[in-house]
């Protein structure tokens, strides 16, 4: 059985994105980079909504990225070869391979697709985690917090959710100044 993770990267004050819709403050310097790489090796299957999906979906699009540096090749490599699930009820093709689209989110579908996998899953995105999250979905969050406080915009988790959270642990990335925290959700 495999686990659903929720990992994002969020500013201090709790936001993926500012009220601009910016995030560039949250860009993964190479050890921030890695830690995400080597999260992901465990991911089997990566579930997006689509506004995530279509930010994600360059790590196989555009092969630039991959050119950067070998961290950056690493993670196209490991993204590209694992499955994608996005749920819309607006997209209508996708551009990257081992992608399909489902219209909604369904709870049971997600809770057999757990139970069934030989992986683990990832979330993405926080209106996909949030409702995640709300159905009891979500067996672990792991945010990085970038060192700066942005005021408002997307919020990493929604607010009115209720959720008791276990440490499991925490990592200082000190080439950046952000700071790892991962929680088992009990």
């Amino acid at each position: 059985m495999g686990r659903l993770v929720y990992a994002m990267a969020c500013s201090v004050d709790g936001f993926v994105a500012d009220d601009q819709g910016r995030f560039d403050w949250a860009a993964p310097d190479e050890e921030v980079h890695q830690f995400f790489n080597d999260m992901m090796r465990a991911v089997g299957t990566h579930l997006y909504g689509r506004r995530m999906y279509e930010i994600m979906q360059v790590w196989e699009t555009d092969p630039s990225l991959a050119a950067e540096n070998p961290v950056m090749a690493d993670f196209a490599a490991v993204w590209s070869a694992a499955d994608k699930v996005v749920v819309s009820s607006t997209l209508t093709s996708v551009a990257t391979r081992r992608t399909r689209i489902v219209p909604t989110l369904d709870p049971a579908e997600i809770a057999a697709m757990k139970e069934a996998a030989p992986a683990d899953l990832s979330v993405s995105g926080p209106t996909l985690a949030g409702a995640m999250l709300a159905a009891g979905l979500v067996d672990e969050v792991a945010l990085v917090l970038a060192p700066v406080v942005v005021g408002g915009g997307l919020p990493v988790l929604p607010a009115g959710l209720r959720a008791d959270l276990r440490l499991i642990e925490e990592r200082p990335f000190d080439s950046s100044g952000m700071v790892l925290l991962r929680y088992a959700v009990d």
